[in-house]
């Protein structure tokens, strides 16, 4: 595949320029927000979320989501955009119906209301980064 030139964005922004410098928050997972995900041994900590007063969005979450060996999310869908980046560990995500093998490297892009359900196959905990657009509450 050939690499492709960078262009920035030009387009009007949706959010004017401060008249200050915008300040960057800089995280670990320790600042973020821990939680449980129903129906399933999963945890996740939102460690760029709306529930983080130390790293505040209103724009997206950012999730670092923790799978035991053997466990799963239930299948389910919502009308958020979201994209799964598999750090850690192996498993098999159902997406729209169809499992699919992951594993580190692996990116899974879910459109708004795209079924999809994980479940590590492992004997390793997995690691999965998530981000969602806006923010789940």
């Amino acid at each position: 595949m050939k690499i492709k030139d960078f262009k920035p964005d030009t387009r009007e922004p949706g959010i004017p320029k401060p008249d200050k410098p915008a300040m960057p928050h800089v995280v670990t997972v320790q600042d973020g927000v821990p939680v449980r995900y129903p129906g399933s041994d999963a945890v996740g900590v939102r460690v760029v979320h709306p529930s983080n007063p130390k790293a505040y969005t209103e724009a997206m979450g950012i999730v670092m989501f923790y799978l035991p060996p053997h466990a799963a999310l239930p299948i389910g869908s919502h009308w958020t955009e979201e994209t799964y980046c598999i750090l850690k560990g192996h498993g098999v995500m159902t997406l729209a119906g169809t499992p699919t093998p992951v594993g580190p490297g692996s990116f899974v892009h879910l459109p708004p209301w795209c079924e999809h359900g994980i479940e590590n196959t492992g004997n390793e905990g997995m690691e999965v980064l998530l981000c969602t657009v806006p923010p789940n509450p």
